[in-house]
């Protein structure tokens, strides 16, 4: 008779940084439990896995004041192990185990079958699908490729996370055919670069016929597409998403700059130009498409003029959906030999302008939706009695939210309701049931 393992054996996995990270933690889960572990998401337990980010300073930064806690708690006998793995540990780990020596190991984003063989399991190649997911019940992500090959000189992804990786096909099927039997409503397809999919493994970028595949997929009724790179783009995609309905009208696209000189710097491979004529092509296939990008401000030699750019095409884009970073400065990256030359002060001052702009685009856009009806899933209950939702334009965490206020009708997280939006602000919509 097998007894519940106590709290001294339990394995608190905590996850740092992006939905790739939250998709590893789920799998590294997934592995703990089929070895019959104790494994819980950021809650107590007796030993601790941390897995870490290390893309920018901010993120650095939490990574590392979370395993000198996690540290400070081995230390005070609140816990009795240690371990890291992921972006950080990836990247750092030489460094890491000089400046924080109490950590029991420390292992990279490709050393699952070791951390696993640390905690006292065995790693399963047979357990495709086999994940425990953190997000809510009726959406996950699905990691479609693993790694990057592009050359984009401010990043440091290929170096935590190895060259591109597809998946093949049918095991992403197997995956989602599982996480639809769990409930899952809505896959968010996840990698380093969406078009990339493919070449490795069919000699061509075959997301198109991915996509197909997956909406065959009983159960699931939205997919939605995260990152996806300009250079290369497969029109062929934009063919699925108009036509499928259970391809959701949106694409996450991270343009990063628009002036040439920039673009050129940071190696991406295309001009304002080329990616003017994509975005024109983007809207004409898709006219109701909401293209979400995100862009680096105070790149090394970013200058005025090409700031001024920048904002005047974002002003005249009016993307549906949009979020800026200020440039960090990461070691062993190609920018890292430029003169990190733009003050602080004015990478903060550039964000801030760009923002102000996509707030006023934002909120015309948004009050522009008001009489209409939209299609949304219901995402959670406030304490009022209120429900939060979100259209297919929207993603989790990142976008708007539709609040629907309706206090003595009952409805389910995960199933879809039409609203009437009454009112609008910058980032989001009210409205009423239909």
């Amino acid at each position: 008779m097998r007894v519940r393992s106590s709290k001294r054996n339990r394995i608190n996995v905590i996850t740092l940084g992006c939905s790739k990270n939250i998709y590893d933690s789920e799998i590294l889960m997934g592995q703990l439990k089929a070895s019959g572990k104790d494994v819980v998401h950021q809650r107590d337990g007796q030993i601790v896995v941390i897995n870490t980010c290390g893309f920018i300073d901010n993120a650095k930064e939490e990574s590392v004041d979370t395993i000198l806690d996690a540290v400070r708690s081995k230390k005070n006998g609140q816990v009795d192990k240690v371990f890291v793995t992921g972006c950080l540990s990836e990247r750092y780990k030489d460094d890491l185990k000089k400046e924080i020596p109490d950590v029991d190991d420390y292992f990279g984003t490709r050393d699952l079958p070791l951390l696993l063989k640390a905690l006292g399991a065995d790693y399963r190649r047979e357990l495709i699908g086999e994940r425990l997911t953190t997000t809510p019940q009726h959406y996950a992500y699905l990691k479609i490729s693993e790694g990057c090959d592009r050359p984009c000189s401010f990043c440091a992804i290929p170096l935590m996370r190895g060259s591109h990786k597809s998946t093949p096909i049918e095991e992403l099927v197997l995956e989602a055919k599982a996480l639809a039997d769990k409930g899952v409503v809505e896959l968010i397809l996840i990698a380093q670069d969406l078009t990339y999919y493919g070449l490795d493994i069919y000699k061509k970028r075959n997301l198109a016929e991915l996509l197909r595949a997956l909406a065959e997929v009983e159960g699931i009724s939205w997919i939605r597409l995260h990152y996806l790179f300009p250079t290369g783009f497969p029109e062929d995609i934009l063919d699925v998403i108009h036509d499928n309905p259970k391809v959701c009208n949106y694409i996450d696209i991270p343009l990063q700059h628009i002036s040439d000189p920039v673009l050129k710097s940071m190696r991406r491979g295309t001009t304002m130009e080329k990616t003017n004529f994509l975005l024109k092509k983007m809207r004409k296939k898709v006219p109701d498409i909401a293209i979400r990008t995100t862009l680096i401000v105070g790149y090394p030699g970013e200058t005025e003029d090409d700031f001024e750019t920048l904002l005047k095409w974002v002003k005249d884009q009016k993307f549906e959906r949009l979020g800026v970073f200020a440039y960090s400065h990461e070691e062993n990256t190609h920018a890292y030999g430029l003169v990190d030359d733009v003050p602080n002060e004015t990478k903060q001052s550039r964000l801030n302008a760009i923002m102000e702009a996509q707030m006023s685009i934002s909120e015309k856009y948004n009050c522009s939706k008001i009489g209409t009806i939209l299609n949304c899933i219901v995402d959670r209950e406030e304490s009022n009695g209120s429900y939060v939702c979100r259209t297919e334009k929207d993603s989790p965490d990142v976008d708007n939210e539709v609040h629907l206020n309706c206090p003595n009708i009952h409805l389910k997280k995960g199933s879809f309701v039409q609203v009437k939006v009454t009112q609008a602000s910058e980032y989001d919509l009210e409205g009423v049931l239909v």
